[in-house]
């Protein structure tokens, strides 16, 4: 498989309608390349003359064929009232090209941060849309507004507030780094005579995680056989390190309160504080069972994910990656974003670090 093909199938990439196969590779890539020229990408884009196409709808193409037909019967029999029909035909067709412009003109898009996203789930892209609404005229502006990434579902908003988020949803992507790419948005308002577009570009970047799937969990550390495996990594009450913030127990020494919280009037907590018990103990790719290499890594986001919910102190090996023992939804998060990009890319959450690891590893 090619690079190019490799990233559409990366992306969820599904394969383009009969009419898109007729244009060559050429051209459209031509196409891609004078659209980037025009429209870069931007986080925050709002439509103008240079940005909106407006061409007639196969019911608009009707309707202009219908207006020479009539101009034609009308000057062959000199029959004003057909020609009058016909003229009369080709006013509402021109104001429906400027009522199609005024639908998209002045639409502001900007990218919300999308929900954390699995392999092979509906992704949903969350975009804020700002327009200028009329309070005593809201029939007259943004009306049917189609958005969808290529070869995606669309979503229609049917009326627009001054502030709108609509989720366009992206479905079965792949692990790893996503770029959904551009998002169409499309009317047919007000008579469906024309069709009004635009391909913007919001610079979206979102890490799908691998898709979990129940397994054993196995963790290694370097413990003797006497050891038990339910004493490694655990939590227990200490003074070192801060774990949060809990309801204040009359009785406990204001030492422990969190005064700056009572200050916010956020009531009585108290400081909550936990050391690890036993030895540090670590999840691995190598020793993590699957038929393929997707399969564990499955397994391993669906490790993480379980070990997290516990609240247990684990680490990560990934080959020569490591993040180190810690706990919590930041650490959950950069083990799954290491899971997704393994074999991909190398960054990881810059908040931990990587590096090799030495470790005699031992399933318990």
């Amino acid at each position: 498989m090619s690079k190019h093909n490799a990233n559409k199938a990366q992306s969820g990439y599904s394969k383009p309608s009969w009419l898109q196969r007729l244009i060559p590779a050429s051209m459209a890539k031509r196409w891609d390349r004078w659209l980037t020229r025009r429209l870069p990408p931007q986080k925050h884009i709002t439509l103008s003359h240079r940005s909106i196409f407006i061409l007639p709808s196969g019911f608009g193409v009707f309707w202009m064929g219908l207006i020479v037909l009539l101009y034609l019967f009308g000057t062959n029999y000199q029959n004003n009232l057909v020609i009058g029909l016909s003229l009369l035909l080709a006013s509402v067709f021109h104001t429906c090209i400027i009522y199609s412009y005024k639908n998209l003109a002045g639409l502001s898009f900007n990218a919300v941060n999308p929900p954390i996203a699995y392999a092979g789930d509906s992704t949903p892209f969350p975009i804020m849309l700002t327009g200028n609404v009329r309070n005593k005229h809201k029939d007259t502006t943004h009306q049917q507004i189609c958005l969808q990434f290529s070869h995606q579902r669309h979503v229609r908003l049917k009326h627009m507030e001054q502030q709108s988020v609509a989720t366009v949803p992206f479905e079965h992507p792949k692990r790893g780094h996503l770029n959904p790419g551009r998002i169409k948005v499309s009317s047919n308002f007000p008579l469906g005579l024309c069709r009004a577009w635009s391909y913007i570009d919001l610079d979206i970047h979102h890490v799908i995680f691998a898709k979990p799937e129940a397994s054993d969990i196995v963790l290694s550390s370097q413990v003797s056989d006497s050891d038990s495996q339910y004493e490694h990594g655990k939590l227990r009450p200490g003074v070192d390190d801060y774990k949060g913030l809990r309801a204040y127990v009359p009785g406990e020494s204001l030492k422990q309160v969190a005064w700056k919280q009572w200050a916010q009037d956020k009531g009585m907590l108290s400081k909550e504080f936990a050391e690890p018990e036993g030895l540090p103990v670590w999840l691995s790719l190598a020793q993590t069972s699957g038929k393929d290499l997707e399969q564990q890594l499955s397994r391993l986001a669906w490790q993480v994910d379980k070990l997290s919910q516990t609240q247990q102190i684990f680490g990560l090996v990934l080959g020569n990656t490591v993040i180190n023992q810690q706990t919590g939804e930041a650490h959950r998060i950069a083990c799954q974003t290491a899971i997704a990009t393994y074999q991909g890319y190398s960054s990881i959450n810059p908040d931990f670090t990587s590096g090799s690891a030495n470790i005699d590893a031992e399933a318990t």
